[in-house]
């Protein structure tokens, strides 16, 4: 059972905000969540971050649908496909 979303803080979900549109006031047109500290990849409005960017609170919303160790599992998986873009991003750049 896991007790909690454990998130790596690597901002990368942060950096791909324009998938979610719910979010698209967070950004500036380029995907990328305008309180995302650039350098830290730390959120600079944490404390007041809107539910659906904190998965312990956007689990209500699913908490009929999945238990919360599949949800967790669901957004651990979110963060893989993310970084799997990413990484198919970086090798087109080179």
């Amino acid at each position: 059972i896991i007790e909690s979303f454990q998130c790596s803080q690597c901002g990368i979900c942060c950096k791909n905000i324009h998938l979610i549109e719910q979010l698209n006031d967070f950004h500036n047109g380029d995907g990328i969540c305008k309180y995302l500290d650039s350098t830290t990849n730390l959120c600079l409005i944490y404390e007041s971050r809107p539910d659906i960017c904190n998965v312990e609170k956007s689990y209500k919303a699913f908490s009929d649908i999945y238990s919360k160790d599949e949800y967790y599992r669901l957004n651990y998986e979110g963060c893989q496909m993310l970084w799997e873009i990413e990484k198919k991003k970086v090798k087109k750049d080179l």
